[in-house]
Order: C-alpha cells, then structure tokens, then sequence
C-alpha cells in the first residue's frame, strides 16, 4: 500500500512540474536562507575567535588610562616604564612573558620604495606574548637591546611593499632619519580582529625607538601573556595591586590604568555573533513558515481540480486513510525535494559567500539535519488539512462534482 501510495504521489506531482516547483519555492528560499545564515554567522564566530586568538594566549593589555574607549583620558594619565614590566615579571606569579611596547608612525624607505607603517619598540617577549613567529632570521641579542642597536624585524606586508621578490635579510631599512638592519622577517599572522593588518609592522629593540624616533621613555602598553592553569582573576588583582603601588596612587584614588582581558573580548565578540547568528536564522526560518502556507493552498487546490477522481477511487472501494495518506505524501515529498534543494543551494551560496566575506566556512551537518527534518514537518503540518478534507469527501457528491 505505501509503495502504491508513494507512486500515485509522485505521478501527481510530476503531472504538473511547474506548479509543484512553484510550490516548493518557499521552502527552497526558507531552508537555504537558514542554512547560510547560520553557517555564515557560525564561520564569523570562529572567525572572532582566531582574530583574538592571535593576539596573544591568555594575554592581558595594560594602558594607561581610567577605562577604554572615549573619554578615556588615557592622554591624561602618566605612561608606564619598562621597569614596570620588570617588577610585573619578577613579583607576580603565573606569568609567561611580559613585554613593553610603545608604537609610532613613521615612512619606511628600502629598495627605492616607501611605505608608511607601524613601528613598535619592546623585547623579544613581545614576540611570545603575541603569539608571533620568526619565519626568517633571528630574534635581537641582549646587547642589542641593551644597546639600542639599530636592527629590526620586519612583517610580511612591509616586506612584500619594499623589498618584493627580493631577500629583505641583511638589508638597510630606513625608518624616518635612522637606518636600521634587517635581521628577521615575522611570520604572516593576516588581518586582526579589529580589522588590521598584523604583518604590516616592523619591531625595533624598545630603547632603538625611545632614543633615535620618539625622544622619550614613554611606554604605551604592557602586554602580560599569563601562563596555562593560571588563574586570571587573581593574577589581574595582583597586577593591579602592584601598579598602584608603582604609580603611588592612594586607597581613594581610582586607577589610572585599564587591564584588558582578550579572551574574555573574544567571548564576549563570540557570544554577540552567536545571538546575531540565531536571530538572523529565526527571521530566516519565517519564510519555511511562508512556504508552509503555500503548500496547503496548493494543495487545497489540488483537491478541488481532483475531486472526480478522488469520488472514483473511493467509490471503488479506497479506504479514507488511502486517500488521506496520498495527499500527505505529496505533501511531504513537496516539502523534502524543497529542502534538499535548499540544502544545495546553501552549501554552494554558504562556500561562495565565506570566500568572499573571508571568514572559513564551517560545515554544521545538525542544522542542515534539522532544517530537513523541518521542511518535511512543514509538509506535514500544512498537507494534514488538504488532506483530511480530500479523505472526507462523499463518494456520490465527488462523482457529481463538475
């Protein structure tokens, strides 16, 4: 009975192939806008993710400054030194590395070519903090910068930009009126999470910046990379502890300086793109609805055009739930070809899309289930109306239907 059932379904549908199509459509649109939705927002969740991720392990930015953003009066507050980094790493435990930074703009001349970049002055710390790598060449020697010593490591954009298909090691950079030496090249690390270019930078020994670019001892930020199983709450308290102890500030006094958490930015970024991943998947998931709805008004139509032959099947003996049953198959099957059209073309907008919005593409085969299992519900919920009305139909008024 189920494979007749099925049979007779399928004939019915394939008897008019464009009004089923232009019945499923709804679903189509529903299921593919849901899936890739999802999937899109899913891929910049992770995308977040790995931009935070990249700016350093378990790390912690100091600045100076009441709180972050506007109104800060960060140009207010007195700037750090790099002994404030010295007594961070020697007096509080559960830290992997600590490093000073302080940045400046300058024009980098090389090769016949300029370019106009971001310089940075700390240690070789930075680079553990940061997650960096030296792809090429070597890291500064204690001497270097002790001394101040003008060499350089440059990134991949500000190699690419100068020095092109040539080698950069060994060469002569010259930032603003100093000229300094290659001696690495970092690893690509793309774009940040606030949307800059990471490899577009060269790092210079902290003292080379103070005395040969900016003229002071200024330090912008400390960079605290906490180590594994450390516990962040108390290692941010003995941090603030020890700065306010530095900086002199009294019992009433607020601080002076703000402590930066990037894990707990990436979960907080994470968390609002998730919120905006379902909200934007259940305005999606309005148009299955939609879809819905049109499938139970064709339908309706279906069994008004087929009432003769419904009155000849059951007065040949069909049974109500033979009938019943036909018109849920055809339903449903409505419904599942439109999800599994949806689910391709998803995939194929969700892949197309990921590349050109440069986050990864992040297969999730549960929403792709469940936005199958849904479309067939669809089928269901909105064929059971239809259907019930063509099994109740009586045989002599469906026979004497014109």
């Amino acid at each position: 009975m189920w494979a007749n059932t099925l049979l007779l379904a399928l004939r019915s549908i394939r008897r008019n192939l464009l009004r089923s199509f232009l019945t499923i459509l709804g679903i189509v649109i529903g299921v593919s806008a849901v899936i890739t939705m999802v999937t899109l927002g899913n891929g910049a969740t992770l995308a977040v993710q790995n931009q935070i991720a990249g700016l350093g392990t378990n790390l912690l930015q100091v600045r100076p400054g009441q709180r972050l953003g506007p109104g800060g009066s960060g140009a207010s507050a007195p700037a750090f030194k790099d002994t404030d980094a010295e007594a961070i790493a020697t007096q509080i435990g559960g830290i992997n590395a600590v490093a000073p930074e302080a940045r400046t703009g300058a024009t980098l001349v090389a090769n016949g070519r300029n370019w106009a970049s971001s310089v940075i002055g700390s240690t070789n710390e930075w680079l553990v903090t940061g997650n960096w790598r030296v792809a090429s060449g070597r890291v500064f020697t204690d001497d270097e910068l002790r001394a101040g010593s003008a060499v350089c490591l440059i990134g991949e954009t500000v190699r690419r930009e100068l020095f092109g298909s040539r080698e950069a090691l060994g060469e002569q950079l010259r930032v603003r009126q100093m000229s300094c030496e290659v001696i690495g090249i970092l690893g690509s690390k793309g774009q940040g999470a606030f949307g800059n270019d990471q490899d577009d930078t060269v790092l210079v020994p902290l003292k080379t910046l103070q005395r040969r670019l900016t003229g002071n001892t200024r330090v912008n930020t400390l960079l605290v990379s906490m180590a594994d199983g450390s516990d962040p709450d108390r290692v941010k308290a003995s941090l603030s502890q020890l700065l306010r102890e530095r900086r002199k500030l009294a019992d009433s006094d607020e601080d002076n300086f703000n402590v930066l958490d990037t894990k707990q930015l990436g979960e907080t970024l994470s968390g609002t793109t998730r919120v905006l991943t379902t909200l934007l998947g259940a305005v999606a998931a309005v148009s299955l609805l939609v879809g819905g709805i049109g499938i139970m008004n064709i339908m309706l139509v279906s069994v008004t055009e087929r009432t003769r032959e419904i009155g000849l099947r059951l007065a040949i003996g069909a049974l109500e739930r033979e009938v019943l049953l036909q018109f849920l198959i055809e339903a449903v099957v409505l419904a599942a070809l439109g999800g599994v059209i949806g689910i391709v073309l998803a995939t194929a907008a969700s892949i197309g899309l990921s590349s050109v919005m440069n986050v990864p593409y992040v297969f999730n085969p549960g929403v792709n289930l469940l936005s199958f299992v849904f479309s067939a519900g669809i089928g269901v919920l909105f064929g059971y109306f239809p259907a019930r009305r063509a099994a109740r139909l009586n045989p002599i008024d469906a026979l004497r239907h014109e």
